[in-house]
Formats: C-alpha cells, sequence, structure tokens
C-alpha cells in the first residue's frame, strides 16, 4: 500500500511537470493559452525540442478536438480523464466550441488544487455556463451547468460510475474521451476493464490516447529509467511498445477499431506555415534530438459506432 501510495504521488506530480512546460511553450509565442497562467507558477525556460514536442501535442489533439466538434455540431460532450490543470474546457468556452457537457476528472489532490485556483480567479469562474447562477463547490469537485471537476480513481470502476452520474453524464450521448499519458500509469489489467467499461456503456464515442510509444528501443529504455528514478513505474507501459500495441489495446478491449501515429507523423501533418512560424521561435541545435522525442510519443485514435470513422485520418 505504501509502494502504491508512493507511485500515485509521483504519478501526480507529472501534472506539474507538463502544466510547466506548456506554460513555457506559450510564454514563447508557440500557441496561445490565455488560462494556464491560472495554474501555473512562473515556470523555467525548457530545452527547444520540449517546447516543440509540446506544440505538436496541443495542436495534433487540437485536430481531433476540432473534427469532434465540427461532426457532433456541438451536440456531444468531453470527458477528460486524468485533466490535470487542462485548459481546454475555457480555450474551447473563449472560442464558442464548448459542447453540451464537459467533464474532468483526476486523482482528488489534483482537482482539490483545480477547485482552489479557479475560485481563486475571476476570469476562470466567470467563463463557467451558469443557467441559474450557482456553482457547487465542495473540497474536491465542482460543479457548474456545463462543466464539472471531479475527484475520482480510475482504476476503481464503480467509484467512476458514480462520479460520471454526478457530473450529468448522458451515456447515449456522442462522446470524446481524452486521455494525456494517463493510461501508462495504470496497470493494464485495470485499463482493459476500463476500456472495456466504457465501450459498453458509450456506444457512440470516440477515444482520444497521447503517450508513450516504441519504449522498447534503446532511448525508451532511457525515457524508461529516467522515470522510474523519480518514482514513476509506468505499470501499463507493455501496451506502449508499438503503435501495433497501442491500436490493440482498444479492439481487444470492445473498441470497433483503432489508429495510431507517432508524434513525427503528427507534426509532418500540421500546416507548413504553422511549423515555419514555430521553427522560428528558437533555434534548434540539434533536429536528431526532436525527432527521437517525437518518435517515442504518439496520438492513438479508438472509435465506437459509425460517426467517427473519418478519425482513421490525420
Amino acid at each position: 500500500m505504501i509502494r502504491d501510495m508512493a507511485d500515485d504521488e509521483a504519478t501526480q506530480a507529472t501534472n506539474n511537470d507538463a502544466s510547466e512546460c506548456k506554460r513555457s511553450a506559450v510564454q514563447l509565442g508557440y500557441w496561445t493559452d490565455n488560462f494556464i497562467n491560472f495554474f501555473v507558477k512562473q515556470p523555467s525556460r525548457k530545452a527547444p525540442e520540449i517546447n516543440r514536442g509540446y506544440y505538436a501535442r496541443v495542436k495534433g489533439i487540437e485536430v481531433f478536438i476540432d473534427k469532434f466538434i465540427k461532426i457532433t455540431g456541438g451536440n456531444g460532450q468531453i470527458i477528460n480523464l486524468g485533466a490535470g490543470f487542462d485548459t481546454l474546457y475555457w480555450k474551447l468556452k473563449d472560442a464558442g466550441n464548448i459542447p453540451i457537457n464537459f467533464v474532468e476528472l483526476d486523482f482528488p489532490n489534483i482537482t482539490a488544487k483545480k477547485c482552489y485556483h479557479i475560485k481563486k480567479h475571476k476570469q476562470l469562474i466567470d467563463r463557467l455556463n451558469t443557467e441559474d447562477g450557482e456553482i457547487r463547490f465542495s473540497t474536491t469537485d465542482l460543479h457548474a451547468a456545463n462543466y464539472h471537476l471531479v475527484g475520482a480513481d480510475l482504476r476503481h470502476l464503480s467509484d467512476l460510475a458514480n462520479k460520471l452520474k454526478q457530473a450529468e453524464v448522458n451515456f447515449s450521448l456522442p462522446t470524446l474521451f481524452l486521455a494525456e499519458c494517463v493510461l501508462v500509469y495504470i496497470d493494464s489489467s485495470a485499463t482493459s476493464l476500463l476500456l472495456k467499461y466504457l465501450a459498453e456503456i458509450f456506444s457512440n464515442s470516440v477515444f482520444i490516447n497521447y503517450e508513450q510509444v516504441n519504449m522498447k528501443d534503446k532511448f525508451g529504455q532511457v525515457m524508461l529509467s529516467n522515470l522510474r528514478s523519480r518514482g514513476c513505474m509506468l505499470a501499463g507501459v507493455q501496451d506502449c511498445e508499438s503503435l501495433e500495441s497501442q491500436q490493440r489495446r482498444f479492439t481487444i478491449n470492445g473498441w470497433k477499431s483503432s489508429c495510431a501515429w507517432t508524434m513525427v507523423d503528427i507534426y509532418d501533418s500540421l500546416p507548413a506555415t504553422d511549423k515555419l512560424r514555430i521553427e522560428h521561435i528558437e533555434m534548434l541545435d540539434e533536429r536528431e534530438l526532436l525527432i527521437q522525442l517525437l518518435q517515442h510519443y504518439c496520438i492513438s485514435i479508438a472509435w465506437n459506432g459509425n460517426t467517427f470513422k473519418n478519425f482513421s485520418t490525420i
């Protein structure tokens, strides 16, 4: 139990790392995020390849979120698993693209901190869509008209089911699940149970997953060793061996189909003008290091029903 608690604490600490990396890139002008500064103090400047890697991550995921919103016409819901300090809700709200319901789930320790930051900043509170003006807070949870922040452990499905009901989730609505470096920290058997459960109760859904891949080669083993030295055991790393294993994780657990791309593919698919712009922000001494980094992360997509079959292309 002590070991499990230590693993969980190390995993939760990765939220701070990711949030600081995102703010570092935003400050340099890689992309615009008017809300990340409410959650992250002044970060140290990150290496150029880290900033470009996060640019590819954020923009790659945006491509699929935009597809989802266009396909559903806004009449869907987004459930962000392991959301951390993600600012997607506020960015979509400002862009006028908010879905019917938006749910964020994470460890209660993380959601408690996020609740604190939201309550502290009027710019965040004012953008919560409240039909009756009521926003309900507890220590770890927040419920507004179409935004719900809920503390939950994704490994405990009975608890998760109750949390989804509290968040007013409509199981028949088209649903997008988003997970960024989440499943890799969950034991593969627990991930299988989670994916089967979601596939069963959300018959018209799409899952966007961002995390490590190609972890069996030399560069991947160094990454793995570095993470483990920080206490991150990556209990689900066996599903990160290849793009094929990433896809199989979904198809053997009730999802109709799946596709996956390395972040090299995602980066290369982004508009040439965007890449030219960000490549002028910072000099990159070793492009090979960036390529190696991008080769060891991926976006995988899985879907149920026929609504989202065009997600098979980038």
